[in-house]
């Protein structure tokens, strides 16, 4: 007797696949030390999309990838993209880099800025070909746009890749987060203005207004409850976010990282905040760097999207590096800091492509532009490593020193 394969089905047979490639190859690979686990899923998910998979076995990947099935990952991608985000929101520590504020602003205002305009002068050269620019995008848009994804800190990456080296809980480690979470406050403000709809501004101002007087009232209720129902009404408090800034038009994921960044991590317990984290990059992140992977094309050929995203990681690394380096000059670092502050800084991984993804939703890139961005994102991640540990195995800085071999086993799925 025949069976239909229900929607149902296909939904679970997606689901396998997006979990058990991208593990099978880091695992039998053994690729964590130049990319690790998250990593491997990213790709995964470029390597599953239609420019890849979809060309090789077109009637396979249309068989499984249908419209319900990505509808609902979809679905999935969104809730978990909005967790990671508002998470990150949560570990951003404002005042810390109060306490150290002209050297965190010294340092984030280089490290932000020099990047940002390298970028900005690669997307104004894009301009003068077709397909990069998308149908709603005006030009400023796009090339600051642009400019600020190769100006992204990955935060959250970045801290599970100082776990990884051991450097999380150093003092080097410690500036390295104010640093990048000044730069995170900075990127999602970007982004805010460029997302502005001045068809919409009286949506945005009553959302923002809004926001401020509820802020209020849920510190206030925030405080008063116990902890274990602070999880509860944090995940309600992230969908009303979200739900506003979208429905002002500026896009869920502002909502969530609002919804955040207005939380103060005491409220919760460090560790269960931190397996939240993990457990949200092992259970449904993949789904989202699927999601992601679905959205890549190679339209206007792929040797140009190459050659585009080769552009843009040149200006994003050597601007950042170049920008640290200044900084390391002003404040008077010792010799070596700001190489390893530099390629750590430079990790873009998922906020980056986060970011593009806000840039496609909203038309202001083409579905090219945004390859052209994971490859950039994919690549810049994937150098950390390499390039860090072996300096910090080299370096004299106290509390610093790596030991190489374990960095590729200190800790599952990273």
């Amino acid at each position: 007797m025949n069976h239909a394969i229900t929607t149902t089905e296909l939904f679970l047979l997606a689901m396998a696949i997006i979990f058990a490639v991208p593990y099978l190859v880091w695992r039998v690979f053994r690729t964590d030390y130049w990319a690790p686990l998250v990593v491997v899923q990213i790709i995964a998910g470029i390597l599953l999309g239609p420019g890849v998979l979809g060309k090789a076995v077109p009637e396979f990947h249309a068989t499984v990838f249908t419209p319900d099935v990505i509808t609902a990952l979809n679905g999935v991608a969104w809730w978990a993209v909005m967790l990671f985000v508002m998470i990150a929101g949560i570990e951003l520590d404002l005042r810390k880099a109060w306490l150290n504020r002209r050297e965190t602003g010294v340092t984030a205002g280089l490290a932000l800025g020099v990047p940002l305009a390298f970028g900005a002068i690669v997307a104004a050269g894009m301009l003068g070909f077709d397909g990069w620019i998308g149908p709603e995008g005006h030009r400023w848009q796009f090339v600051v746009g642009v400019g600020m994804a190769c100006a992204v800190t990955a935060l959250p990456i970045l801290i599970l890749f100082m776990e990884k080296l051991e450097l999380l809980r150093s003092q080097m480690g410690q500036r390295i987060l104010r640093y990048a979470s000044l730069d995170d406050i900075a990127i999602w403000g970007v982004l805010a203005l460029v997302l502005m709809d001045w068809e919409r501004i009286g949506r945005q101002a009553a959302f923002l207004l809004a926001f401020g007087v509820a802020c209020v009232f849920f510190r206030k209720l925030m405080r008063a409850i116990p902890m274990r129902d602070r999880w509860y009404v944090m995940l309600i408090w992230l969908a009303v976010c979200a739900f506003g800034a979208d429905w002002a038009g500026l896009h869920y994921m502002v909502g969530a990282f609002l919804a955040g960044v207005v939380m103060d991590a005491e409220w919760f317990e460090q560790e269960l905040m931190d397996l939240l984290r993990h457990h949200v990059l092992l259970v449904v992140m993949p789904v989202f760097f699927l999601s992601t992977g679905l959205r890549t094309s190679w339209d206007v050929g792929g040797s140009a999207v190459f050659l585009a995203a080769a552009a843009l990681l040149v200006a994003s690394v050597a601007g950042k590096l170049a920008g640290v380096r200044i900084a390391g000059r002003i404040l008077r670092w010792k010799p070596g800091e700001a190489s390893i502050i530099g390629w750590l800084l430079q990790t873009k991984a998922l906020i980056m492509i986060i970011f593009a993804n806000i840039l496609l939703d909203k038309a202001i890139i083409t579905n090219e532009t945004f390859t052209a961005l994971l490859l950039m994102a994919v690549a810049s991640t994937m150098l950390t490593i390499p390039m860090v540990a072996p300096k910090l195995r080299a370096s004299r800085f106290p509390d610093t020193a790596v030991d190489l071999g374990r960095v590729a086993d200190n800790g599952p799925g990273r």
